[in-house]
C-alpha cells in the first residue's frame, strides 16, 4: 500500500509518499482501509522534530481518518469487517499513522461512523470534535444560557465548538479573519460573528452582551490574543486555551478584577474515562446532526507537503483532509 513516510525531521518536504507493506492487526487491534485522512496543525510541528512529543523515525503521520474496517485481530469485540468508523488515534498505544491506504490502531480508537456522514467528514472528528468538547463541557464547564466566544472559530476546532456549544444552549460569538470565514462560521450556527482583524472586535463582543462581556472563550491563538480576551471577558469568566504559536506579554491583574480563570488544555492528557465520554457525546452528535463536521478542502494523499504548508495558513474554513 501507499503511505506517507518521514524518514528525517525537517520542512514539508520530508512528507514522502512511499510503498510500505499492508500493516497486519495484533491481538485487540483492527485495520481500518482509509477513504480519508484528517490533517491537523500538531502533525506538522511534530514532523519538524522540535515539539514535545517526538516519534522515532521512520514514521507516518496522522491519527485522525475514516474508513470501513478490513480485517480485525485476535480478542477484538463491539465491531467488525465492514464497519464504517472513524479513527481518533491520539490515546492509541499502537498507531501505525493515518497518513495512508490503510491504518492498523487499537480497536478502542475507532467509533461508529453514521451512514449519513461522509468519510471526508468523519477524518474531522478525531482531533477537531474532541479538543472543541473536552474545552467547552470539561475545562470550562460551560452551562446553557451562558456567553461563549470562540475566538477564531472558522477553523476545525472552532466550527465544532460554535455546534455543540449552540446544541447546548449557550449564546455563540464566533470570530474569524475573513469573509469567507466569517460566513462557514454563521453557517455552523453562530448567533454573532465578528472578524477579529477588526480593532473593535473585543468591543463588539462587550456591545453584544450589554458590557457585561463572554462567560466563556475558547482561544485558538493565545499568544496574540489572550489579554485581549480578559477585555472580553465577564466576571468570573473562563478563557480555554485551546492554541498558542509563541510567546506573550501578559498583564496578570487583569486576571484579578474579574476574578477570571485561565486553563490550558492538550487531547494527549485527557484520562481514558473523559475521553469514552467525549467520544460516547461526539458519536451522538454526529447521529443526531448537531455535529456536522466541515470539511474546507480535499488534498491527494501524494500531495501531503501542500497540505502542511496550508494547515498553518491563517485561511482556517473547516478540516483540511488527505485523500488516499
Amino acid at each position: 500500500m501507499r503511505a506517507i513516510v518521514v524518514r528525517e525531521f525537517g520542512g514539508p518536504e520530508v512528507l514522502r509518499l512511499s510503498d510500505v507493506g499492508v500493516p497486519a492487526p495484533g491481538e485487540g487491534e483492527v485495520r481500518v482501509r482509509l477513504r480519508a485522512a484528517g490533517v491537523n496543525p500538531v502533525e506538522a510541528y511534530i514532523r519538524t522534530g522540535t515539539y514535545a512529543r517526538c516519534p522515532a523515525l521512520p514514521y507516518t503521520p496522522g491519527t485522525d481518518g475514516a474508513g470501513p474496517i478490513e480485517a480485525v485481530g485476535a480478542g477484538v469485540t463491539g465491531v467488525r469487517v465492514g464497519d464504517r468508523v472513524y479513527v481518533a488515534g491520539t490515546h492509541a498505544r499502537h498507531c501505525t499513522g493515518t497518513y495512508a491506504e490503510a491504518v492498523v490502531c487499537d480497536a478502542s480508537a475507532v467509533h461508529p461512523l453514521p451512514a449519513s456522514v461522509a468519510f471526508e467528514a468523519g477524518a474531522a472528528v478525531g482531533v477537531p470534535a474532541a479538543t472543541a468538547y473536552r474545552a467547552l463541557f470539561h475545562k470550562a464547564a460551560l452551562a446553557p444560557s451562558e456567553v461563549v466566544l470562540v475566538h477564531g472559530a472558522s477553523g476545525s476546532v472552532g466550527l465544532a465548538a460554535v455546534q455543540l456549544a449552540r446544541a447546548h444552549g449557550a449564546r455563540v460569538i464566533g470570530s474569524a479573519g475573513s469573509h469567507e470565514g466569517l460566513g462557514v462560521v454563521a453557517d455552523a450556527g453562530a448567533h454573532h460573528v465578528i472578524d477579529h482583524r477588526d480593532e473593535t472586535h473585543v468591543a463588539q463582543v462587550r456591545e453584544i452582551t450589554g458590557g457585561r462581556g463572554a462567560d466563556v472563550i475558547v482561544e485558538m491563538l493565545a499568544n496574540e490574543n489572550l489579554e485581549r480576551d480578559l477585555d472580553a471577558l465577564a466576571p468570573f469568566g473562563r478563557v480555554v486555551v485551546v492554541g498558542s504559536r509563541g510567546s506573550l506579554t501578559f498583564t496578570p491583574r487583569l486576571t484579578m478584577g474579574k476574578d477570571a480563570t485561565v486553563v490550558g488544555m492538550t487531547l494527549w492528557n485527557v484520562p481514558p474515562a473523559d475521553l469514552a465520554s467525549i467520544h460516547a457525546a461526539l458519536g451522538a452528535a454526529l447521529e443526531s446532526g448537531v455535529l456536522r463536521p466541515v470539511v474546507g478542502d480535499t488534498i491527494p494523499l501524494a500531495e501531503a507537503a501542500r497540505a502542511h504548508a496550508e494547515v498553518l495558513s491563517r485561511r482556517a474554513r473547516g478540516k483540511l483532509v488527505l485523500v488516499p
